[in-house]
């Protein structure tokens, strides 16, 4: 399967498709931490236990996994889900490098090289 590559008009249009699903998988994440000790109680249950939770747990990881197969669908990468961080493949200058956003950056206005990392973002 190859790469999808991203222009930045392209990348900037998925921009509110992304923020949205990154506030589901933010949601889903938040309502898994918050439920984790009732999950695990019910999980070391013996003789079939459970807990109301349990349901809600599992709706929360579904709608994560959903959620991440939407971003990762579109060809985007996910690189941090606390910072809510993703990189667009993007040709600049002849080579495949990065279009990186995150969550609180209002547009894509950052770009670094595969092997860079975020450390290595340079502005557009």
């Amino acid at each position: 399967m190859s790469m999808k590559l991203f222009t930045l008009a392209e990348a900037k249009a998925l921009l509110p498709e992304i923020k949205r699903l990154f506030d589901l998988i933010d949601r889903s994440r938040a309502k898994m931490r918050n439920l984790s000790d009732e999950a695990r109680l019910a999980s070391e249950a013996t003789g079939g236990g459970g807990t109301v939770y349990g349901l809600q747990y599992a709706r929360a990881l579904s709608q994560l996994m959903i959620s991440v197969q939407e971003i990762l669908g579109l060809g985007v990468e996910i690189k941090d889900f606390d910072r809510g961080l993703c990189d667009f493949p993007h040709e600049r200058e002849g080579r495949i490098v990065y279009l990186c956003w995150q969550r609180g950056e209002d547009d894509i206005e950052w770009w670094h090289d595969i092997d860079a990392g975020f450390s290595g973002r340079q502005p557009l």
